[in-house]
């Protein structure tokens, strides 16, 4: 294994369609937001190019990138390293969350329909079994859908535009707490359900933003490496 120790079968096959270093910048954010290249791990050009079958050059303007976007930080004399956050940029970015998912919880309980809630149980029902096999990338990549089609079902495409902006950032911070929040984030998605299911919109608004609050505290609260 290469010293950017990588995880076996964690990186990703590039498509290819679409410019290369596109490719690339995607492949690299898709580590960093899961988790399979650390915060504070060194990225060495070479390794990633290596493990990634390309060459250096879009290697380096990915890098470039996540640099401006704010996953990796690029060191005078000493390379790029993924971004630790600190618990500041975490508390802002799921504060502004929780407004963005109370808002969208509210507007899916006025409009969601019998289709769009038995979407939401199929996912929920489906998010349980990953927690019961504690499959932790399983249950952050539904935790993820499942939030992603609350927020289809509200309607509202600004809205939508807004969270998708942030939602990578969500599932990074998220990762670390998934298996201690384990089944009881999946019984709150239940709960959500429920008041969406009978129209409930103040219900709704209310359980959204205590569940969001539990995962912001929760992330504060984690073991630190």
């Amino acid at each position: 294994m290469l010293s950017a120790g990588l995880p076996q079968g964690a990186v990703p096959k590039l498509e290819r369609p679409g410019p290369l270093r596109d490719r690339v910048y995607e492949a690299l954010l898709e580590l960093i937001t899961t988790r399979s290249l650390r915060p504070g791990q060194h990225l060495v050009e070479s390794e990633l190019a290596g493990h990634l079958g390309v060459s250096r050059q879009p290697v380096r303007e990915a890098l470039q990138r996540l640099n401006t976007e704010g996953w990796v930080d690029l060191r005078p004399a000493q390379g790029a390293f993924v971004h630790e956050p600190t618990e500041d940029e975490a508390d802002q970015l799921l504060t502004v969350r929780t407004l963005l998912e109370a808002e969208a919880a509210r507007l899916a309980a006025a409009n969601a329909g019998s289709a769009g809630v038995a979407a939401l149980e199929s996912l929920c029902a489906e998010g349980e079994k990953a927690v019961a096999a504690d499959d932790v990338d399983g249950a952050v990549a539904l935790n993820a859908v499942f939030h992603a089609k609350i927020m289809d079902l509200a309607g509202n495409a600004v809205l939508a535009e807004l969270a998708a902006q942030v939602d990578r950032r969500v599932r990074w911070y998220y990762t670390p707490v998934a298996r201690q929040r384990g089944h009881q984030s999946w019984i709150e998605h239940r709960g959500l359900i429920a008041a969406i299911t009978v129209r409930d919109e103040q219900l709704a608004t209310r359980l959204m933003r205590e569940h969001t609050e539990h995962t912001r505290r929760s992330y504060h609260e984690r073991p630190k490496a």
